[in-house]
């Protein structure tokens, strides 16, 4: 009587339901494999990554945030692996690569203890507290404290970060490029530190010459040239008025009509549209400006028409304010910080720069190269740059580079002798000096071994900062070598590194809905039974 009850269909016919250990040790091999194509892109012998996009285009690169950019992934687990380089690069700019890499570990670390049937709950309360004692030590013990008025130190900071990309080789010239950047856009208001690189400091490329032409401007430039060809091209200390207002009549929307009764009506609408374009032009003649920039459309005036980022970058170089209505107008709105403008032609284009200005809160940074891949790779190189000087004007804080701080957390959390996933997290961490040795073509076991060594009998009070030379796969003291790091970039890799490895552990169900392709159309069986295998 209650034999062979019919099984009850919960989720539609052509869903794919995945559960319980499976998906979880499948999240991990997700990991890994995002992991192990970012690997060889650490450490200064890091090696390029060449990708094609969809439109044919060609990008080579050996940042990891680009990389993983331009890679189309379907699992879903390595969708979040990498939306945290993303992350990694919007937060502080630096480190996408060392992220994934020790994100894969952790997760790697984690599937033994799944596999001797441990709960993941269990694993992921010892990567919390793991976590919590790593950043404990960074924040005490393993950092050192900046003086930012050192301009060698901070320097010697920033090319650490430099060297390890494709512009190492002019490494001194970006070094320069960032610290004058930085310095420029640095905005100390009643103790409110504000460093706006993403808009403040802009980077123009233009194909040609040599990257060492590259250099900072004190000032603007916009690639643009004057509307009239009476207009002056070359102006010393000139006068400037910012316009973010229309300077035409206005017209009506889409459809206007106007009843005009006799001859005289429409020699009067004429003339107010006239007398409207004169009063504008007397509005803006009573201040005496040499240059008029605007952001909207103009009717037949000889100013130049922009973005609103540029006419905000010219307004913090030349001391103008933004006005919305030329009515508006008073003479403490007009910029006189710029000490000259000029038009120049470079390669095809004419550029208008606003240079020489007294004390300039905005720059532009001049690109050059030999090519268009050379300059997109230099640019995303310059960027990691300006964003380590900008951390390291935020937060003075350092670390030892080249692995040591990862061996020194990993020793510390070794000494705690909490078994079991605590330790791995400690095996996780020194998969940075590996990879360094590995990227060189060192021999990673002896390496290791040694470096583990130096940590172990490490006594004195300072910081143990012996860690993996890089170029050469030798163990060296960082404190000889010059190698730091931002403790900003260090705190906030090791955080989005165990958070996301914690999150993809607590996943133990994946559900993926299929839809079907022609509206309400019959499902084919044979691709349905493919779907359920």
């Amino acid at each position: 009587m209650f034999g062979g009850q019919q099984p009850i269909l919960v989720l539609s016919q052509n869903t794919k339901r995945e559960s319980g250990r499976k998906v979880q040790l499948e999240n991990i091999q997700a990991g890994k494999a995002i992991a192990d194509v970012i690997r060889t892109c650490l450490g200064p012998q890091a090696m390029l990554k060449m990708l094609m996009d969809p439109m044919g285009g060609i990008v080579m690169t050996n940042d990891g945030n680009a990389i993983l950019r331009e890679i189309t992934v379907q699992h879903p687990a390595a969708k979040s692996m990498i939306e945290i380089a993303r992350t990694q690069d919007e937060e502080v700019g630096d480190g996408t690569t060392s992220v994934i890499v020790l994100a894969g570990e952790m997760l790697a670390a984690a599937e033994p203890f799944l596999q001797q049937q441990i709960h993941p709950t269990v694993i992921i309360r010892a990567y919390r507290e793991a976590l919590e004692d790593i950043v404990g030590h960074l924040l005490s013990g393993l950092s050192v404290e900046l003086d930012v008025k050192d301009k060698a130190k901070m320097a010697q900071v920033v090319k650490a970060c430099v060297g390890t990309k494709f512009i190492g080789k002019w490494s001194d010239l970006a070094v320069k490029i960032a610290l004058d950047a930085v310095e420029t856009v640095t905005l100390n208001e009643n103790g409110r530190l504000e460093v706006d690189i993403k808009r403040y400091a802009k980077v123009e490329k233009i194909p040609g010459g040599a990257i060492e032409e590259s250099c900072v401007l004190k000032g603007v430039m916009i690639n643009k040239d004057v509307t009239h060809p009476k207009m002056r091209r070359y102006i010393e200390n000139p006068r400037i008025v910012l316009l973010d207002c229309s300077l035409e009549y206005k017209k009506g929307e889409s459809q206007t009509n106007v009843e005009i009764i006799g001859e005289q009506d429409f020699t009067r609408m004429l003339q107010i549209e006239e007398e409207f374009v004169q009063r504008i032009c007397a509005d803006i003649i009573a201040v005496k400006p040499d240059l008029v920039f605007t952001e909207k459309g103009r009717h037949h005036l000889p100013s130049r028409r922009q973005r609103k980022t540029d006419n905000l970058r010219i307004a913090r170089a030349c001391g103008a304010t933004i006005v919305n209505r030329t009515e508006e107008l008073t003479e403490k709105d007009v910029g006189t910080g710029a000490g000259l403008f000029e038009i120049k032609k470079i390669g095809d284009e004419y550029f208008t720069f606003v240079t020489e200005c007294k004390d300039p809160k905005a720059c532009t940074i001049l690109l050059r190269g030999a090519s268009k891949d050379i300059l997109n790779e230099t640019e995303r190189n310059l960027q990691d740059a300006l964003n380590v000087a900008r951390n390291l004007v935020l937060e003075p804080r350092l670390v030892a580079g080249g692995g040591a701080v990862e061996m020194a957390a990993s020793q510390l959390l070794s000494r705690k002798q909490v078994k079991g996933p605590y330790t791995a997290v400690a095996h996780a961490l020194e998969i940075i000096p590996r990879t360094l040795a590995q990227n060189c073509g060192a021999n990673t076991i002896r390496a290791l071994t040694a470096l583990r060594a130096k940590h172990a009998s490490h006594t004195g009070d300072g910081v143990c900062a012996w860690g993996i030379d890089g170029e050469s796969g030798e163990i060296v003291d960082m404190n000889v070598k010059n190698i730091w790091e931002p403790l900003a970039v260090k705190l906030q890799t090791y955080k989005t590194a165990v958070e996301t490895a914690i999150l993809l552990l607590r996943i133990d169900d994946i559900v993926s809905g299929s839809k079907k392709r022609g509206g309400n159309e019959p499902t084919n069986p044979a691709a349905m039974a493919q779907g359920q295998e």
